[in-house]
């Protein structure tokens, strides 16, 4: 029979295993995040060999994500913005449709979906090749060469899908107001010209949304790739 003292520690033990479990997935992507921090303005971490690894992923992240992020956003302009231009005009409240696509299109959904592309699309691909990478003990022969597995594979990855997160969600948004105004121009709802209605976009948009929404972007990028990573390099074989 078990002394109370063994038992109160089997106990802890049971309800601490799942909590450690969980709770490290989040201490590593922490403490991945700050190594992201610490080593990207230096210098001798950009090596070629890392430069290369991140002119690749940028590009296939990016170059990849463009053609979904631009249907999506077509789509939202369609779907979003010319319905808020014409309900906002039959209401006699063109005045604030710049305030209404600013709170809803580029504080909301915009770094949202870019998430989303950016994690099916190529979070789904660094998964895969790190895996793999993982499984087949190919991390053990980058440390043979003297190569750092962390500087190679996982810095570059967060840095380039920080960058392809906000350059996509420029996009999305400039895709998105251009198409839902085209829209809007040819069915005869619209009577600004392009250049005043994102005039009117952007001074409906404060000092805080000029830092919060490429900040979001950024972030939203860098998470991207940080889960990726931590997910790929996790795999086990079997």
């Amino acid at each position: 029979m078990m002394s109370p003292a063994a038992s109160a520690a089997s106990l802890l033990a049971r309800i601490g295993r799942p909590v450690r479990r969980r709770a490290g997935f989040l201490l590593l992507m922490a403490s991945l995040g700050l190594g992201v921090l610490r080593e990207a303005p230096r210098g001798d971490a950009w090596r070629r060999p890392v430069r290369a690894e991140f002119r690749r992923v940028l590009n296939e992240a990016t170059g990849g994500g463009f053609s979904t992020i631009a249907v999506t956003a077509a789509l939202i302009g369609l779907g979003l913005v010319y319905q808020a231009i014409y309900w906002l005009g039959e209401a006699g409240q063109q005045g604030i449709v710049g305030t209404v696509l600013v709170t809803v299109l580029v504080r909301e959904l915009t770094p949202v979906l870019v998430g989303f592309v950016l994690l099916g699309r190529s979070g789904m691909v660094a998964i895969v090749e790190l895996g793999a990478m993982q499984a087949g003990d190919q991390l053990r022969v980058l440390q043979g060469m003297g190569l750092d597995p962390f500087r190679l594979l996982v810095l570059p990855r967060v840095i380039a899908f920080a960058v392809s997160g906000f350059t996509l969600g420029i996009v999305f948004v400039l895709v998105a107001l251009l198409s839902g105004f085209v829209a809007g121009s040819l069915l005869g709802v619209v009577q600004l010209s392009v250049f005043g209605f994102l005039d009117a976009v952007l001074r409906a948009m404060g000092a805080r949304d000029f830092l919060l929404f490429p900040g979001k972007l950024v972030a939203i990028g860098a998470l991207v790739g940080l889960t990726s990573t931590i997910t790929g390099l996790s795999a086990r074989r079997g």
